[in-house]
Order: C-alpha cells, then sequence, then structure tokens
C-alpha cells in the first residue's frame, strides 16, 4: 500500500468517526422541537434531558471534524484548496451553524429562564439541520463530479450554491438529514428514561424509520450503481441487515441493538461514499477539467511519511481518552422539570 492510499484511508476514517459520533449529535439537536409532552413544563424537561445527554460529548465528537480538516489539508491540499474554493459557501454556511449550535448547547444554562432556553434551543435546532443537510449535499456532488476547470477551480459563490443543490445533491442531503435522526432517535431512547425515552421510540417508528430506510437504501443503490465496485454491494448489504436489526430492536425496545444498527448503518454509508470515491477525490464534470486523485492532489512523500508517524502516536490516545468519556457519562439521563421562572 503506498502512502497516498493510507491518507485516503485515514481521512476516511475521520470522517466515519465524525458522521458516526456527530451524527446522533445532530439528530438530538434536530429532534428538540418535536419531543412533545402534555404542559410546558414537560415539554421544557424532555429537551433539557436531550441536550444533557449529548452535554458531555458532543464537543469532542466535533474534534473528529477538525482533525479531518487538518488531515485533509496536509496530506491532500490540492483536495482542500479545490474543495473549500468551489464549495465555500454551503461550508461557510456548516461553519456557522455549528458556531450557532454550540452556542445554543454551551450557554443555554447561563441564564436561568425558560425563554432563554427556549431560543438556546432554537439556535441547537437550525444548527443540527443545516450542518447535516449541507454534509449530504457536499458529498454527493463530489461522487457526482464538479464544475472543475483545467486550473482546479470551481465556480463559487450563489451560483456555485445552487448548482449544487441539484437532485442528486438533495437526495445525499435528505438521506444525511433522515439517517441522522433516527441515529439520534436511537440513542435518546439508549440515553434517557420514561417518558422521553417512549416518546423518541413512538417517533422512530411513526415517523423516521420509513423515510430513513428509503433514502439511505435509495443514495446507496445510486452511489453503487454510479461506482459499480463490487466491494458496494457487500456493504450495502451489511447496511440492510443492520437496518432490518435496528427496526426490530426498536419494536422490542432494544434501546442497545437499535442505537448500534444505525451506527452500522452510518458507517456503512460513509465507508460506501468513499470507497466509491476511490482513487479520485473530487471527478470533474467537465471535458478538458482537471479530475483530483491521491496521486496529482498529495503532498510529497516525505511529508504524508512524518505525518502517518504523528498519526501513529496519536490517534490511539484520542480514541482512549474519547472512550473514556463516554463510560464515565454511560448512565441514563433523567427527566427533571426546571422550578426557575419562565419569563
Amino acid at each position: 500500500m503506498d502512502l497516498q492510499t493510507l491518507w485516503f484511508i485515514i481521512i476516511a476514517f475521520f470522517f466515519v468517526g465524525y458522521f458516526l459520533l456527530e451524527g446522533f449529535d445532530f439528530g438530538v439537536g434536530m429532534l428538540l422541537p418535536f419531543l412533545g409532552g402534555r404542559d410546558a413544563e414537560e415539554r421544557a424537561a424532555r429537551r433539557s434531558a436531550a441536550v444533557k445527554a449529548i452535554g458531555p460529548i458532543w464537543d469532542g465528537n466535533e474534534v473528529w471534524l477538525i482533525t479531518a480538516g487538518a488531515a485533509l489539508f496536509a496530506s491532500f491540499p490540492e483536495w482542500y484548496a479545490t474543495m473549500f474554493s468551489g464549495f465555500y459557501l454551503p461550508l461557510l454556511l456548516i461553519l456557522l451553524s455549528l458556531i450557532l449550535r454550540g452556542v445554543g448547547l454551551e450557554w443555554r444554562t447561563k441564564v436561568d429562564t425558560q425563554k432563554w432556553r427556549d431560543v438556546s434551543d432554537v439556535f441547537t435546532a437550525v444548527g443540527s439541520w443545516v450542518p447535516a443537510l449541507l454534509w449530504g449535499v457536499a458529498f454527493a456532488n463530489i461522487l457526482r463530479g464538479v464544475a472543475i476547470d483545467a486550473d482546479r477551480q470551481i465556480e463559487s459563490g450563489l451560483t456555485g450554491l445552487i448548482a449544487l443543490l441539484n437532485p442528486v445533491g438533495l437526495l445525499g442531503g435528505l438521506t444525511f438529514v433522515a439517517l441522522f435522526l433516527l441515529h439520534g432517535a436511537m440513542f435518546l431512547g439508549f440515553k434517557t428514561e420514561e417518558p422521553l425515552r417512549s416518546r423518541v421510540h413512538d417517533i422512530g417508528l411513526k415517523w423516521l424509520t420509513a423515510p430513513a430506510v428509503a433514502l439511505t437504501l435509495g443514495f446507496a443503490l445510486w452511489i453503487q450503481y454510479d461506482s459499480g465496485k463490487p466491494a458496494g454491494w457487500a456493504i450495502i448489504a451489511a447496511m440492510v441487515v443492520s437496518i432490518a436489526v435496528g427496526v426490530v430492536s426498536l419494536i422490542g425496545k432494544r434501546d442497545g441493538w437499535a442505537f448500534a444498527s444505525t451506527a452500522v448503518a452510518v458507517v456503512g454509508l460513509v465507508v460506501l461514499i468513499f470507497v466509491s470515491l476511490f482513487p479520485y477525490l473530487m471527478p470533474t464534470t467537465l471535458e478538458g477539467g482537471v479530475s483530483l486523485d491521491i496521486y496529482n492532489s498529495a503532498s510529497s512523500d516525505y511529508t504524508l511519511k512524518i505525518m502517518g508517524w504523528a498519526a501513529l502516536l496519536f490517534i490511539p490516545g484520542v480514541l482512549v481518552f474519547q472512550g473514556w468519556t463516554y463510560w464515565v457519562f454511560r448512565k441514563r439521563v433523567k427527566v427533571v422539570a426546571h422550578t426557575t421562572s419562565t419569563i
């Protein structure tokens, strides 16, 4: 295996980790307006429990994105430059949404009124819906191919954003939204107590399972049809089995299995994207344009070798620390009503 292939796999690993972990964070944030309750007090208590479930871990999950971006910049600078120039507006919207989401989650308890918590929950919801949608749009367009010219430039700005919102891009965006919603619901079922646990079971079965299954399998089959790589069928088969196990587990209220099943589906989809893409990084749709691959976009072998040793040294430590964090905060979250002012 050459260094370019190794670093393609490492970057794929970072994005798999990011979407696996941040996916349920996004799902929880998107679900906040729909958690229900008999009255305003119960609705507020359910939202607080949902936020508390991801409170200790959401920022650690975002480290995977920072690491993926840094690794991409260092190992494939041409890919980084072309993608960030052509996808400037959607990536900027993702960044602003993540900032808004961070404000909503971290500042939610800084003012002890229900009105402030409601505003913070709106920030969290918007900051979860927008990145989930735009990440799916971005990766679907990377797979489909973008208009990279001979100078390795892509039309950016509002025109570029509109071009990305094609049927395939929207399919990818809706798939990420639906799958992350289901993943978030399964996480809340796994991490919270009644009555929130039953509520997310109900949401998952009645509203999320069917669209998530249809969109995920539809998008996966489009990817496989476009790439035609034999390994893709094995990945899709694993996804089908995991989704079936997830539905059965959800019906039986086996929360651990249900959450593990959506986790496998998320991992399978991201792995399928990168397997189908390899060895390209960004194919072009223009005749006479330049398709970026792992060889014409990579840093020098010396740079990749030094980075490889650094990754070997630091990645295991990061995994151990994050695993320890999840272990410390493994207990279910109770739904407790607030007794403070609602002004």
